[in-house]
């Protein structure tokens, strides 16, 4: 088994503050050219960036910026609030940027990932439980790509997520915003979700599950929960189906994926999936199939088709 198989996953304000802070660096006679320079930069830098909330649309979470004690200063821990339990749930990029996995074991951050955005700002995401990608590797995310799921990996005492924002040049935004809310140091605010309120926020591309060479030649919607994939190696003469899931992504539910070349038996890939079910992969070189997926009770099942 592959290891992408084994892990089946306000602006407009924020420049005016930019802006403002940018002015009174440069009003204040007592700042330094240094700090001037060095600062304005940081802070323009973490606020060019709008930031969403780390979680599925609609859900509300505590991000607490404690104060004193925590490591580093103005980082968030993001815990259950209500009947939002926060244990297990999806972590989403708070932004678009490249994403680095890694695993620091049962110390400090435990399963992280860090983001780095379009413009040199960082976000992190620490004591995953699980990653949409191995310690190592990489992957361009959008605002609202699923990353991994909240847990209490390395150094923590209790399932919770800790957030950080930083500037390109690594320092921590002691006040960071998310949702257009500021948590300054020492508060303790609800906020609740815009992320991935609409259409695909799989991490996972069909191409990627089946592999090099395989291109999509078909594909049916799912109702609004996923869709299946039917690709094909023109170099081999191999036909692979996947099912993308759309919805409770990163945690095990059921999803399949079948081919069957006419004439032949049928290859099914069932079961409780985080992100995925395939890829299922046949030679049919010059003959028909039929081909489909389910995720939850949403099924599709093509005629025999794709004959050339």
């Amino acid at each position: 088994m592959s290891v992408i198989s084994s892990f089946r996953r306000r602006t407009t304000t924020h420049w005016a503050l930019a802006a403002m802070a940018a002015l009174a660096l440069a009003a204040s006679p007592a700042a330094s050219a240094t700090a001037s320079s060095v600062n304005a930069s940081d802070d323009v830098g973490v606020l060019a960036t709008s930031h969403r909330s780390p979680f599925n649309c609609g859900k509300t979470f505590y991000a607490n910026n404690w104060s004193p004690g925590h490591n580093p200063s103005g980082s968030i821990d993001w815990q259950s609030y209500g009947t939002d339990a926060i244990n297990g749930e999806t972590v989403r990029a708070t932004a678009g940027g490249t994403a680095t996995f890694d695993d620091e074991g049962s110390t400090s951050y435990g399963k992280w990932v860090q983001i780095v955005h379009s413009d040199g700002t960082r976000t992190r995401y620490a004591h995953l439980a699980t990653m949409v990608r191995s310690p190592g590797q990489s992957m361009t995310v959008s605002q609202g790509t699923a990353i991994g799921t909240v847990g209490s990996t390395g150094g923590s005492e209790a399932p919770h997520l800790h957030y950080e924002q930083r500037s390109s040049s690594g320092v921590v935004d002691t006040s960071p915003t998310v949702e257009g809310v500021t948590v300054s140091l020492g508060q303790k605010k609800a906020i609740t979700s815009s992320n991935a309120c609409g259409g695909s926020t799989n991490p996972y591309t069909p191409e990627e599950v089946c592999g090099s060479g395989f291109a999509v030649v078909d594909e049916a919607a799912l109702g609004t929960v996923g869709r299946t994939y039917l690709l094909y190696n023109s170099g081999t003469g191999y036909n692979c189906v996947a099912t993308l899931k759309y919805t409770s992504l990163g945690t095990p539910s059921a999803v399949s994926a079948f081919l069957e070349p006419e004439g032949s038996t049928r290859t099914t890939d069932s079961g409780s999936y985080s992100y995925y079910a395939g890829p299922v992969k046949r030679s049919a070189p010059g003959t028909c199939v039929r081909w489909g997926g389910s995720v939850g009770s949403t099924t599709y099942t093509s005629p025999f088709e794709h004959c050339d």
